[in-house]
């Protein structure tokens, strides 16, 4: 079975891209140059997708910071804080407007073409930052979508699943499940705001979460942080 598994580099989509390759998925990994402020992430992606055995890894440019709008695409500051009970509630500045939707419609073309019916996700709705595009309504709602939007779905040849195994774990279970997947927790890349050498700053919401993710698992990060 083929599966398009979108690949940021981060933790939740590297042990998402684990999973589907432990349930016995073929991976055809897609990450995504956006204009982010945070490119090392591309970097930790190309290294997630060679551990991992996928059979193919794309990185496809859509220019989303021609729009702004983002911490992530826009010369705005990544908010930093001392612990996740600072992070604001609500949707934060580093929400990228549709990029969820952006990514998944291009996947969802990618695997057309390449005849899978399946989309891996690694978004997740417990310990997460705010964003409207990782409810697993939303997820619904796409899914429904992209059966009414594809030749395949049409001609009734194939239905296409997103899947998205980490939508209902907290932070630390994900740290569990990378872990027992054997994911190298070394390659991934969380930080909004890292520095030249790629080192996490320590104090986004990326990184406040990952962190605690990590501790309430009981297992070290072995990532080099700026701010502890």
């Amino acid at each position: 079975m083929k599966a398009v598994c979108l690949l940021s580099g981060g933790l939740d989509s590297s042990t998402c891209l684990a999973f589907a390759r432990r349930v016995g998925f073929d991976c055809y990994a897609l990450s995504f140059d956006y204009g982010q402020r945070h490119r090392v992430e591309l970097e930790s992606a190309a290294k997630v997708a060679a551990a991992l055995g996928a059979l193919d890894h794309r990185v496809v440019q859509v220019g989303l910071s021609g729009f702004g709008g983002s911490a992530l695409t826009a010369d705005i500051a990544v908010p930093k804080h001392h612990s996740v009970e600072e992070i604001a509630t609500g949707i934060p500045i580093t929400y990228v407007p549709a990029r969820n939707t952006v990514f998944l419609s291009i996947a969802l073309g990618w695997a057309e073409v390449l005849e899978a019916a399946d989309i891996f996700l690694g978004v997740n709705a417990i310990d997460y930052s705010g964003y409207p595009d990782c409810r697993p309504e939303y997820i619904a709602s796409f899914e429904q979508m992209a059966n009414l939007a594809t030749k395949a779905g049409v001609e009734g040849r194939m239905r296409t699943r997103i899947h998205t195994p980490l939508i209902e774990l907290t932070k630390a279970g994900i740290v569990r499940m990378a872990a027992e997947l054997g994911l190298d927790f070394r390659l991934t890349s969380s930080c909004y705001d890292p520095d030249e050498r790629g080192r996490p700053c320590g104090e986004c919401d990326s990184c406040l979460l990952r962190r605690k993710g990590f501790a309430e698992a009981g297992i070290k990060d072995p990532l080099e942080y700026r701010q502890r």
